[in-house]
């Protein structure tokens, strides 16, 4: 039997889609931290409400892109406001209102379950409760040993107090791939510590490769016992970080803002691992984004686009997405109707779902691109950069951030909002069907 929401009345009810709801449940996180950060207790002066909503949407769309600095104009509640907002919008809204309602010993009903299957973007509602307990599982055991791996680091330099704080805040931000920093360089004061440049990427690897993922990697531990999916996502995101890793190191190795100031090897090779494995979804940095080289950028801004993995607290079009996209190309060129992949093979359905998504992907990003360079007559590639790393909700800046109108603002904040909830909404529309009543005849048109 099959399912379908529209925006109908019958009798008096109206039927709204369930991506539409979460759509707006997260518009709602957004309003209230932006009326959070705007409280006088929030801030160490008064911030500008353009300034309060602009962050709480870069924090629940786990994006990191900043008008202010959290670490000197925030206070600690201020902070603690945006590492809630970053934790809640990186899980997922409905996660922690099952996880609450389980705890409580409270019943889960069925259109909880839709809501919950849809912010998973799952397409079956059976298991979720499970899967959800294997979420909060994995999440507790990644941050509490990223919380203490960084106060290593964190509690020596700043104390009990602070440290533990300062471990615990880059952690959420980390593991929920947000890159939020407390400090207006970001990481770049530890551009050659081995514990910040371990732990830091293996938080936001975990946090990337999506819930289902790591959960089957614990629980299985054999690559034959591995599904199709969790295959894809090891060996597609392994060949991009190591693409992306030596790509910038041999980009940027003689720069002398980038890798070419650093003193020495081992704290170039540090920070090509580091920026390697961050700039598809995180959006930490340990070397200034505004001096790499217009080759780099261009690079960076495809790593954006393709982000992490579905189910994740990464944004992009995904990394199963990009291989697909590559498979369907060479079966085109080979002349096959399916594709092969791992003795497994997907058929023209998923290819249409990827073509689907990846187009609207496009759209977003050259139409906010169009309307933010209406209003800012700035570098192009900046402003390219910045829309690109909202869309990936990755949050890596060239400094056109600071620069941006109330209008500019606004596209940046409909885009980052986009690539957090944008794929629910196009999800729903896709699992939606209809039988033709009309055929018409085949035909042909010239293409290429």
């Amino acid at each position: 039997m099959k399912k379908r929401f529209a925006w109908v009345k019958r009798g008096q009810r109206l039927q709204v889609p369930p991506p539409a709801i979460l759509a707006g449940l997260y518009a709602v996180l957004i309003a209230t931290g932006g009326v959070l950060l705007s409280l006088p207790i929030a801030a160490q002066v008064p911030i500008t409400w353009s300034d309060a909503i602009f962050t709480a949407a870069s924090a629940v769309t786990v994006t990191g892109l900043v008008v202010i600095d959290t670490g000197s104009q925030l206070t600690m509640f201020g902070q603690a406001v945006v590492m809630v907002l970053i934790q809640l919008g990186g899980l997922g809204l409905m996660t922690f209102a099952v996880l609450l309602l389980s705890m409580l010993g409270l019943p889960v009903s069925m259109s909880q379950r839709i809501f919950l299957r849809e912010d998973l973007n799952q397409t079956s509602i059976s298991d979720l409760l499970v899967l959800v307990r294997g979420i909060l599982k994995v999440v507790l055991a990644c941050e509490l040993l990223g919380v203490s791996l960084l106060a290593i680091v964190f509690v020596p330099e700043f104390g009990w107090g602070m440290g533990l704080w300062h471990a615990l805040f880059h952690t959420v931000s980390a593991f929920n791939n947000a890159g939020f920093a407390l400090f207006p360089d970001s990481l770049s004061q530890w551009v050659g510590d081995p514990v910040i440049n371990l732990t830091v990427p293996a938080l936001f690897i975990f946090g990337g490769l999506g819930f289902i993922v790591v959960n089957e990697l614990y629980a299985k531990r054999r690559w034959h016992g591995f599904s199709l999916h969790t295959k894809l996502m090891v060996v597609g995101t392994l060949a991009l970080i190591v693409w992306s890793m030596l790509t910038f190191a041999l980009l940027e190795w003689t720069n002398p803002r980038t890798l070419g100031g650093l003193d020495s090897v081992g704290a170039r090779l540090w920070a090509s691992w580091f920026q390697g494995t961050t700039t598809r979804t995180a959006g930490f940095n340990t070397i200034d984004i505004g001096g790499i080289h217009d080759s780099t950028s261009m690079m960076f801004m495809s790593l954006m686009a393709i982000g992490g993995g579905s189910t994740s607290t990464a944004g992009g079009i995904k990394v199963t997405t990009f291989i697909v996209l590559l498979l369907a190309t060479i079966a085109f060129f080979k002349r096959r109707q399916q594709l092969h992949i791992f003795g497994r093979s997907l058929g023209p359905d998923e290819v249409m779902k990827v073509l689907a998504l990846t187009m609207i992907s496009i759209l977003t990003v050259f139409v906010a691109i169009f309307l933010i360079t209406i209003s800012h007559d700035g570098e192009f590639l900046d402003l390219a950069f910045e829309v690109t790393s909202a869309f990936g909700t990755v949050g890596l800046s060239r400094g056109a951030t600071a620069e941006l109108d109330g209008f500019g603002r606004t596209v940046i904040i409909a885009v980052m909002f986009i690539g957090r909830v944008g794929p629910l909404t196009l999800g729903f529309f896709l699992a939606t069907r209809s039988t033709p009543r009309v055929g018409y005849p085949p035909s042909k048109i010239y293409l290429g």
